[in-house]
């Protein structure tokens, strides 16, 4: 056996849900910068889950159904409740309640074909609605029910602030989730096959996606970037700042991807949407000074922005709080795990590798007495 750490290189299965070759991502074959410029998040999420591009009539229903499912059980809503709010973090509380939330799936555990796709439509639908209910909960508000007549990015926003969001604000928020809708073989996609290639249930396998998601080597790089800009402060600092982290040793978030030789296709998309919306709340020099840092490193270290770097500055400009930035990672990124967990169970075979042992060998043992 040859031990390859982090399975770097290691091909584990076949897919057809989304591919990354020769710097290029795609979903079902399709490029992600044409599903970034012209596709609603919904039209991406039938795409990955039944690997064909939806007619209107199709799509028109699916987005019905995602809106009409968005609402939560009140058990739920009062368990968010009962959270400490002043320290649980939001993916926490987002792993927990997904959890919950199988306990009133009366289908939870009904592994047929056609229930997995009810549940899988559920499970996408009220993902975003854990995530705002949360946010609200913890600032003393009430959390906002679902309008059926808005879409998925839009509903997100109104259901986080109270009212509808401007077209721009939704164009963003629509962007990013088509962006972060899958990644290929991903630490938490990869999590999530792993488990229900047991035949467990799609709420457990959600569910330890999103505890793989939580780590900042993964979904929370967003929120350490943002962290990384609040603590520059100003633009004339940035270079300064970097240089210091590069001095001690210390990791750039949001900078290079192991999977990337040339830079990340999705980063530009966020890019551009970052100088738009910090011109337009007059807080251009978020987007400034990442555009300097990127520079910088890339011409440092070779290493050009990942999706993560300018994803920050997104969610800042719209007033997010910085811990949500990976729970809205997590609400696009359900739709991939889903997928991968369909397919899963379309092709099933225990995922079960082997590690190579370097601990002592033949060792004799002796009784507690004489040890």
């Amino acid at each position: 056996m040859t031990t390859t750490k982090g399975l770097e290189g290691v091909v584990a299965t076949q897919s057809s849900v989304s591919s990354i070759i020769d710097d290029q991502l795609t979903y079902v074959g399709y490029r992600i910068d044409d599903l970034a410029e012209n596709s609603s998040f919904e039209e991406v999420v039938y795409l990955l889950w039944n690997l064909k591009l939806p007619t209107k009539s199709e799509l028109d229903t699916f987005k019905a159904e995602l809106a009409s499912n968005m609402e939560l059980p009140e058990a739920v809503i009062d368990h968010l409740r009962s959270y400490d709010l002043s320290t649980v973090h939001p993916m926490a509380a987002l792993r927990t309640a997904v959890s919950i939330l199988g306990l009133y799936d009366e289908e939870s555990d009904v592994m047929e074909e056609a229930a997995n796709k009810r549940k899988a439509l559920r499970l996408q639908a009220k993902i975003a609605t854990i995530v705002t209910a949360f946010a609200r909960i913890r600032q003393g508000k009430e959390p906002v029910k679902p309008k059926k007549d808005l879409g998925f990015a839009a509903n997100f926003l109104y259901m986080l602030n109270g009212e509808e969001a401007k077209d721009v604000e939704v164009e963003a928020i629509n962007k990013a989730l088509v962006l972060h809708a899958d990644h290929e073989l991903n630490a938490s996609t990869f999590t999530a096959r792993v488990c229900v290639a047991t035949l467990s249930d799609i709420y457990s396998g959600v569910t330890a996606a999103i505890g793989a998601l939580k780590g900042p080597l993964h979904g929370g790089a967003n929120e350490r970037v943002m962290k990384m800009l609040t603590d520059i402060g100003e633009e004339e600092n940035a270079i300064p700042h970097i240089k210091e982290k590069i001095a001690n040793k210390e990791k750039i978030m949001g900078m290079g991807h192991r999977v990337y030789k040339n830079g990340d296709p999705r980063a530009k998309h966020l890019k551009r949407m970052s100088k738009e919306l910090t011109k337009t709340s007059g807080q251009s020099k978020w987007y400034n000074m990442s555009v300097k840092i990127e520079d910088f490193i890339k011409e440092e270290k070779g290493l050009p922005a990942n999706v993560d770097f300018y994803s920050a500055s997104v969610y800042h400009s719209l007033g997010i709080d910085h811990d949500l930035f990976t729970p809205i990672f997590a609400t696009s990124r359900v739709s991939g795990w889903l997928a991968h967990i369909l397919e899963q169970y379309d092709n099933n075979r225990l995922i079960r590798p082997r590690a190579e042992y370097v601990g002592p060998k033949t060792q004799d043992y002796k009784p507690i007495e004489d040890r």
